[in-house]
């Protein structure tokens, strides 16, 4: 399979996205719903229904992100960036193995994809990282590199490669996200 003029289009809105992301631009969810849209025609074709079924999820998550982002903190204050309470990892991670489990069963009873317990698991993570952006917690960082990492591979393997050269660079940004709201909850006295 060949890159495609949407793949493309997908891949610079999702660049845009996560790039106004690091820097807590509330604009980005704007990029992340039109990418989104978009990209689960991409993974539709590929048979990546998981991928395909999150960008819709992704779509509805980013509206509330991005009022969170608005409207979500203190008194209704924009949200300021912090860190997951004591628990906050467990029930992450208790979460993103059960949406594992669910989805993977789905996607392998339902569905013809020949990568059901990797695109399950990946989807799951995917969620987690979501949710941890739209709440602007620094974890969300670090989710999304290990998910990015394991999704080059996916995408090297289903021959999206345009999408998997996406993800790799994601993991780069992911990384230069984590660096910067670590200093911004630094500098507004929060313990990063």
């Amino acid at each position: 399979m060949s890159t495609t003029p949407l793949e493309l289009v997908s891949f610079a809105l999702a660049v845009i996205t996560v790039w106004l992301n690091i820097r807590q631009n509330h604009w980005a969810w704007l990029f992340s719903i039109l990418s989104s849209v978009l990209y689960a025609a991409v993974f539709a074709d590929a048979r990546l229904y998981g991928d395909a079924g999150l960008q819709f999820v992704f779509v509805a998550v980013s509206v509330w992100g991005w009022y969170q982002w608005l409207r979500g903190g203190v008194a209704h204050q924009p949200l300021a960036v912090s860190r997951l309470q004591r628990g906050g990892w467990g029930l992450m991670l208790a979460a993103w193995l059960a949406g594992w489990w669910v989805l993977s069963w789905f996607l392998q009873r339902y569905t013809d994809t020949d990568v059901p317990h990797m695109d399950g698991f990946l989807t799951a993570g995917s969620l987690v990282g979501q949710f941890l952006l739209s709440r602007k917690k620094i974890e969300n960082w670090l989710v999304w590199i290990a998910v990015d990492v394991l999704y080059v591979g996916l995408y090297v393997y289903k021959h999206l490669s345009l999408t998997a050269m996406l993800y790799a660079l994601f993991v780069l940004m992911a990384a230069a996200g984590w660096r910067s709201w670590r200093r911004a909850a630094a500098q507004a006295g929060r313990p990063a």
